[in-house]
């Protein structure tokens, strides 16, 4: 049965951002408007068991939050700018809800408040995961490979220099969108990567999140529709997110690439996606960048009517290439995944040996070991990849397919 716990911390998933954002215009300052929030949840889980559930969750906190940056503002006695808060404390006074359209804006001004440039590359993401995600410390720093402690330590000196530097709360004007625009796009797909592979936890998608990206994604590009960038990142995005419907089952279990209904993919947000990149490669002269290239693998795989179809040796060349203009350990992984379907198991296993190992990397080792017929360490390797973060889906998935591995034995 749901509980009024559960519909609080359901409306914070959904809205918190949006809440959020909203609030960071009218009391300029991140911190304040964190702080609200906060206070505001608080508030309703000390309320809404008592007294039931408003009718209209999303309203109850937004006006919550208001009253609670009012009295966040008061208590601060000696602040600069009289007029200017008397001005802030009429739009915090207001009972109604903000527009859908002003909601967006307010959610692309904070995505470049995250992206300033006085902020360091990680901390924009580690920032823009925390407001516009909602990430605990601990899932940032699974995001980012780091520690928690150190996440909290980023966070809070993101905070304060936002603060006095006096970071604008807006979309910068023309002139300063060239140098902010790489890392608003790495924020926007690090925003979807958090919510189409979550690190840890019981979901194996974070739906919200997921839409949300696709949404900045999409304002960003109506924003800038000549630049190749955003172009490139809504495509990924609808490319990646065109298959997630038959990446699970009736269950909420793993369906592989291999096993997967093609028919469940959406058809629509394929050929959006594609229009896009082609869009984007002819504005960048082709050469493609580290979105491009993502895209354009994405896009392979969308054209295959069946997995024994696909071009795995083109799909290997378009990795080599993202290994060279922007290597990671998950382009590598998939590199390695893409080398053993174009050139067998040895050559997949060669790759993985240059890579750092993670639950994941053990997980697809094991898969290449029984291919080579190699069982026994097969078996060693997925036990193995139950060791350390992932979702329940995932360990659902590694569990059974280990009693596959182990009956071969």
């Amino acid at each position: 049965m749901r509980t009024a716990h559960d519909t609080v911390a359901e409306t914070v998933r959904v809205e918190g951002a949006r809440i959020l954002a909203t609030l960071i215009r009218t009391v300029g300052d991140v911190q304040t408007a964190q702080d609200a929030v906060q206070e505001a949840v608080i508030a309703a889980l000390a309320t809404w068991p008592v007294s039931g559930v408003p009718p209209q969750p999303r309203a109850w906190l937004t006006v919550t939050a208001r009253r609670k940056a009012i009295d966040i503002l008061r208590r601060e006695r000696v602040r600069p700018g009289k007029e200017e808060e008397g001005t802030r404390m009429l739009d915090l006074a207001r009972t109604d809800l903000p527009s859908d359209e002003v909601v967006h804006d307010d959610l692309l001004r904070l995505v470049f408040t995250c992206c300033h440039p006085a902020l360091s590359p990680p901390t924009q993401v580690a920032l823009a995961l925390r407001t516009l995600c909602g990430l605990s410390p601990a899932q940032i720093a699974g995001v980012l490979l780091t520690t928690e402690a150190a996440t909290e330590k980023r966070l809070t000196r993101a905070r304060r220099k936002i603060a006095a530097a006096r970071i604008p709360y807006r979309v910068p004007p023309p002139h300063e969108l060239p140098d902010r625009l790489p890392a608003v796009c790495g924020v926007i797909h690090s925003l979807y990567t958090a919510g189409h592979a979550p690190v840890g936890g019981a979901a194996a998608y974070d739906v919200d999140a997921c839409t949300e990206a696709v949404r900045l994604a999409t304002l960003l590009h109506t924003l800038l529709p000549d630049q190749p960038a955003p172009a490139a990142v809504l495509a990924l995005l609808l490319l990646t997110e065109a298959r997630r419907p038959a990446r699970l089952d009736a269950a909420g279990a793993v369906v592989t690439l291999d096993r997967q209904d093609r028919g469940r993919w959406d058809a629509a947000l394929i050929a959006r996606g594609i229009t896009l990149l082609n869009a984007s490669l002819l504005a960048s002269s082709r050469r493609a960048d580290a979105y491009q290239l993502q895209a354009a693998i994405a896009a392979e795989h969308a054209r295959a009517a069946s997995y024994d179809t696909t071009d795995w040796p083109e799909i290997l060349r378009l990795y080599d290439l993202l290994m060279s203009v922007a290597p990671s350990p998950a382009a590598g992984l998939a590199r390695a995944v893409a080398a053993a379907e174009a050139a067998g198991a040895g050559a997949g296993l060669t790759l993985l040996a240059d890579l750092p190992p993670t639950p994941r990397w053990h997980a697809v080792r094991a898969e290449l070991l029984a291919r080579a017929g190699r069982h026994a360490e097969a078996v060693q390797a997925l036990t193995a990849s139950l060791v350390g973060p992932a979702t329940d889906a995932e360990r659902r998935h590694r569990a059974a397919r280990l009693a596959e591995l182990r009956a071969l034995l």
